[in-house]
């Protein structure tokens, strides 16, 4: 399998039932309407619940704008673009409260019962060798990314989301100046 790339200047934004945002999906696996996961990214222009997803865990990053206020069952979590992505369960009550704008966010959404996923932020250079076989993916926010793997090297321009299923032991190497690391058991 080789690389498959997304530009969100590609993808036509879809409006959310209330009104409080568009979000543009980015990749979904193995069916856009029977999905294992799902990316996407998402602008949010006014506070509001987030939509429940009984059955899936969800991570969720800051990508631009002053940061939200997401209470989760209760709990506060006030997150900027510099901030780690926040893992929660799908079926939890979230209510979203801008801090001062418009904020633009980064959703993975995995069914619950796939295997374990993860999502971290890179801010310079990042290495990983897999010990299962994964799907792997970069986002690059503002500046670009390289991605090394085996012998190939990719040059992702900002705004960019690139993915593939990676086998056990592949050593993959990112230089980025601020991306999303993404990965989801297969």
């Amino acid at each position: 399998m080789s690389w498959k790339i997304v530009r969100l200047a590609d993808v036509q934004p879809s409006p959310w039932r209330n009104g409080g945002g568009v979000t543009r999906e980015l990749a979904t696996s193995p069916h856009e309407d029977d999905w294992l996961w799902r990316m996407s990214v998402a602008q949010i222009d006014v506070d509001g619940p987030f939509s429940h997803f009984d059955g899936v865990e969800r991570w969720f990053a800051v990508l631009g704008g002053a940061g939200v206020r997401l209470d989760v069952d209760g709990t506060p979590h006030v997150l900027h673009a510099t901030d780690a992505p926040l893992h929660f369960d799908g079926a939890s009550a979230t209510h979203c409260s801008l801090l001062q704008g418009s904020t633009q966010d980064f959703n993975l959404m995995v069914r619950q019962g796939s295997g374990p996923s993860h999502m971290a932020r890179i801010q310079g250079q990042f290495g990983a060798t897999l010990n299962a076989p994964k799907m792997i993916a970069v986002y690059a926010i503002q500046a670009g990314a390289t991605v090394q793997f085996d012998s190939g090297k990719l040059e992702l321009e900002p705004h960019t989301l690139v993915w593939r299923n990676v086998p056990p032991y592949a050593p993959i190497q990112v230089d980025a100046a601020n991306a999303l690391w993404i990965e989801v058991s297969l």
